[in-house]
């Protein structure tokens, strides 16, 4: 285990600033950051447990993967949001004058508030900027996209898919590319940013209330989600740094 990481169920989690987790990924490689309704199927889905191993950088972003950790085990974990990277990484002067940025989007609505967001910040985006991804059924792999991807040659790849399929995507990519760009799996959390999804005060990122937030804005999709997210407690208790498969 690299310094400055702490091992949880396996795997490596940055664990530091979210400036730092920005500059650790700027050099290439694959960041994911794991949530904890997704990371409770860490020993069901082998690919996508596959996929956190693999990774370069995986941000601690669970609130309450944290929050256990931290009453049960020693060394303490520093909680970084997704929501905190990404803004942090967006605002990244070095970042911003790259201006070499793709982003991967579910659909071309999401696809439209992204782009015009990210020009807000002073990025160049049109239609080259943005791949509208399909349906993954089954393993997930995009050769049109690994296609785009070669012939463009992006800095950085911002995969804003859900959780489980955007970090088997990222890791396909990563394994398929000739060069060895960014590939950051953030999901929703920029849906945060363009007002797609509620908005998300500061206070309640800091607060670990992120979930709270979600389940006021959509309680249908996310009450459930979240409630099947405290089995992680018993996976935390049975198994703490080893993976548990």
């Amino acid at each position: 285990m690299e310094a400055g990481k702490i091992r949880v169920l396996g795997i490596d989690f940055f664990n530091g600033t979210a400036q730092g987790s920005v500059d650790a990924i700027k050099g290439g490689g694959l960041l994911v950051v794991p949530a904890a309704p997704a990371l409770i199927t860490i020993d069901s889905d082998r690919m996508y447990f596959e996929a956190l191993l693999k990774s370069d950088v995986a941000i601690p972003d669970s609130g309450y993967m944290v929050m256990i950790w931290n009453l049960l085990k020693r060394p303490s974990l520093k909680r970084i949001s997704g929501w905190k990277f990404l803004t942090t990484f967006l605002a990244d002067q070095e970042v911003i004058k790259t201006d070499s940025i793709l982003m991967v989007d579910p659909n071309a609505e999401e696809a439209a508030a992204n782009a015009q967001y990210l020009r807000s910040l002073g990025y160049t985006m049109d239609g080259r900027h943005s791949y509208i991804a399909p349906w993954y059924k089954g393993k997930v792999e995009d050769k049109a996209l690994l296609s785009m991807v070669e012939n463009q040659q992006p800095r950085y790849i911002i995969i804003n898919l859900g959780g489980g399929v955007q970090e088997k995507l990222g890791l396909f990519l990563k394994n398929n590319l000739s060069y060895a760009p960014s590939i950051i799996c953030t999901g929703a959390a920029i849906a945060f940013l363009t007002g797609r999804q509620a908005n998300m005060p500061g206070w309640a990122d800091k607060l670990f209330l992120g979930w709270l937030v979600r389940c006021i804005d959509n309680p249908k999709v996310f009450v459930p989600r979240y409630l099947k997210a405290f089995r992680l407690i018993t996976l935390i208790l049975q198994h703490g740094q080893k993976a548990p498969i």
